[in-house]
């Protein structure tokens, strides 16, 4: 007996089989890309190629040994805010604008003065609605798609579109549907009025799928899809989730007191809560999780984005070399800042920022450097986050790391250092994928989420980072001059004037 953990993420796509019998794990994956050439801020991606990407999985497990006929269950775990839409025949009719997509900041203000500013929107929704959100994607198309905006009959998120490609069905769950803009988060609905504030022209919520509980099947197994992958015909697939719920739940993350800090793409913090946690100034999103109750979350933008550019573009090696020149360099390397808003940020709110050294001496004006300096700029962002969940009451002592650039020895310790608490990873390394895999044995009605977690989940201690008292000093200093220069660089009028410069 298998279940399989889907986890379609910006940069790749990945299948992961597990065997809670064997307690064993075969995975495999697909890189994809973004389009190229698009405006700065406009992130977008063609929707087949995850599905082509599923497919190679599939037949990689297949030349792994998995036996696929033994699979039980499916799990979809996507990411989140991107916007598909189809229409009346069920084609996808343009590319995916993504999560990190900034361009539709108009299209927010605009939103949000139909509904009053920030408080009646938050009063409405639960969340503010920053520019990744769907929400503005939706009335970005239909100012600037209007043709394309009158097919569209269905809008969906990429963990709802590969629901549909899987089963044939259409459904939505309160997890993902959270990070959309018009859904209320409290009540586990789609919003009218929110939907009216999109477009007050169109009655919306006929293009929308009805929410499912997190427990139930979104559908059965396409019988043709199961004679091409060689699985058991009308398998059930079942509700799936957002990235960040998925990972929450592949990493044990369904119960009051721990931490999940993803290092990806961009960066999420996040804590299981059993009631909604409603944040004044609208930076830590009041999410719905994918087990039936609610998960506060902080996302940066710029997290691996960062660090990738500086190994590939100024550092130029491998993984192992990054490693080598950040431990080269002390904590704080040695006065260089690095701001890493390369194409705007979401926490803090910076939408049009972009990055920034500060600090820049013939000392420290070293590829070295600037691979520290990148990495500590990224944790800086993480630790923000960490921050404001304080001030809501949200503590921990232990947080459980995964995605990339958690493989990283150094950047855990640095995590460590910034938080002021241990930082582990867990065993598998999957943590998305083995959520969307630990939710389809769930839905199948093998056990309960949380008993499922308990036991399937381990913590690798080899990879356990506890603080450094000379490096806390070290960074609680750098971190305030961070947060100082951060609002420096939003409110100054230079500031401005180079945005304006770069944006002509």
């Amino acid at each position: 007996m298998i279940f399989i953990g889907i986890d379609c993420g910006t940069q790749s796509l990945k299948v992961l089989a597990w065997s809670p019998d064997k307690d064993e794990c075969v995975s495999s994956s697909c890189s994809y890309d973004l389009i190229p050439g698009l405006p700065p801020g406009h992130k977008e991606q063609d929707p087949r190629e995850w599905t082509e990407a599923l497919g190679k999985c599939m037949r990689e497990l297949k030349g792994k040994g998995v036996d696929l006929r033994e699979a039980r269950g499916i799990g979809v775990s996507g990411q989140q805010h991107g916007l598909v839409v189809l229409d009346g025949e069920d084609r996808v009719i343009r590319p995916s604008k993504l999560w990190n997509d900034t361009s539709t900041g108009p299209q927010c203000q605009a939103i949000m003065e139909r509904a009053g500013g920030m408080d009646g929107y938050k009063a409405e929704i639960g969340n503010s609605l920053p520019p990744g959100f769907t929400a503005s994607k939706i009335l970005w198309m239909k100012e600037n798609e209007p043709g394309l905006y009158e097919r569209v009959t269905s809008i969906m998120l990429p963990h709802d579109y590969l629901n549909f490609y899987l089963t044939g069905e259409k459904s939505a769950e309160a997890g993902d549907a959270s990070g959309t803009g018009y859904f209320k988060v409290e009540e586990r609905v789609w919003s009218e009025k929110a939907l009216g504030w999109i477009d007050p022209d169109r009655e919306l919520s006929s293009c929308l799928s009805p929410i499912i509980a997190s427990g139930e099947i979104s559908g059965k197994l396409r019988k043709s899809l199961a004679d091409q992958w060689g699985l058991p015909g009308g398998i059930p697939v079942s509700s799936g989730g957002g990235d960040n719920m998925m990972g929450a739940i592949g990493t044990g993350n369904v119960s009051p007191g721990i931490m999940t800090v993803s290092l990806g793409t961009s960066g999420t913090l996040y804590c299981f809560s059993e009631k909604p946690v409603i944040d004044p100034d609208g930076e830590v999103a009041a999410f719905c999780d994918s087990t039936g109750a609610w998960l506060p979350l902080v996302c940066t933008m710029n997290v691996t984005v960062a660090t990738e550019m500086v190994r590939n573009n100024i550092l130029r090696e491998t993984h192992s070399g990054y490693a080598d020149a950040v431990n080269s360099i002390p904590p704080g390397s040695e006065g260089l800042l690095m701001l890493p808003y390369l194409e705007g940020e979401r926490v803090p709110p910076v939408s049009e920022g972009c990055g920034v050294f500060l600090g820049l001496r013939p000392a420290s004006f070293t590829p070295a450097h600037m691979a520290r300096a990148a990495m500590e700029g990224a944790s800086l962002g993480l630790r923000y986050g960490f921050e404001r969940f304080k001030s809501l009451g949200i503590e921990t002592d232990e947080v459980r790391l995964t995605g990339g650039g958690a493989k990283s020895g150094a950047w855990r310790q640095i995590l460590a250092d910034l938080f002021g608490v241990s930082v582990v990873c867990p065993d598998n390394e999957e943590g998305p994928a083995f959520g969307a895999a630990l939710q389809a044995c769930w839905s199948a009605g093998q056990a309960d989420i949380r008993e499922l977690a308990a036991g399937s989940i381990s913590l690798d201690e080899n990879t356990r980072h506890f603080p450094i008292d000379g490096n806390r000093e070290t960074y609680e200093s750098l971190y305030q001059l961070y947060s100082q220069f951060s609002d420096t660089l939003v409110n100054s009028p230079v500031f401005q004037s180079h945005r304006k410069f770069i944006n002509r």
